[in-house]
């Protein structure tokens, strides 16, 4: 008798989650926050390298990031990429450092990453329930092996159906506090 692999649909489940995380971080709330700047890659030494290997990322104040550039040289390309990285940021010079002032949020953008928030979330849920897909396919194909019972296929169904639901459940939480995050004015 073969017990299904429930640890690794689990694992599947928590990396929807944990992707979706990272989706969240990047979105801009009119709070600074060094993930903000994760996107962003720059023209560095003939290739593309995310900005955190160009230099160290900070958040001092609850609406700058700063960003303390290893290479002097590295400081007009930092500066362009964050412009046009498409996070309607502008960057200032100061030396060595790049100082990401974070505006303010109007009403209507405050809208539109709701959307997008739940855009993210959306896709979240569809990869859990791609996740439990495969894991009942799996269950049914052990059981018309003869690997598992009957009673048993439905067990472990079962016990898949309450991980999607939790993780499901985890997901709309996210997305709550999140849209709340970025509604708060």
């Amino acid at each position: 008798m073969a017990d299904p692999d429930i640890d690794d649909l689990s694992r599947r489940m928590d990396g929807a989650l944990d992707a979706l995380f990272k989706e969240f971080g990047g979105l801009r709330t009119g709070r600074a926050s060094a993930s903000l700047l994760d996107p962003i890659t720059v023209e560095a030494y003939g290739q593309r390298m995310p900005l955190n290997q160009v230099g160290t990322v900070n958040v001092p104040e609850a609406r700058l990031i700063t960003v303390q550039v290893w290479d002097r040289g590295m400081v007009k390309a930092v500066e362009k990429a964050i412009r046009d990285g498409g996070l309607g940021l502008n960057p200032q010079t100061d030396g060595q450092n790049v100082r990401v002032p974070i505006p303010d949020l109007n009403q209507e953008r405050r809208t539109e990453l709701s959307k997008v928030a739940s855009r993210y979330a959306e896709h979240a849920r569809v990869a859990v329930r791609n996740v439990r897909r495969d894991g009942m396919d799996m269950l049914k194909r052990l059981e018309k092996n003869g690997d598992i019972s009957q009673d048993e296929q439905k067990t472990w169904a079962d016990e898949v159906q309450s991980m999607t639901d939790a993780h499901i459940k985890k997901i709309d939480e996210a997305l709550a506090a999140k849209e709340k995050e970025i509604m708060q004015v």
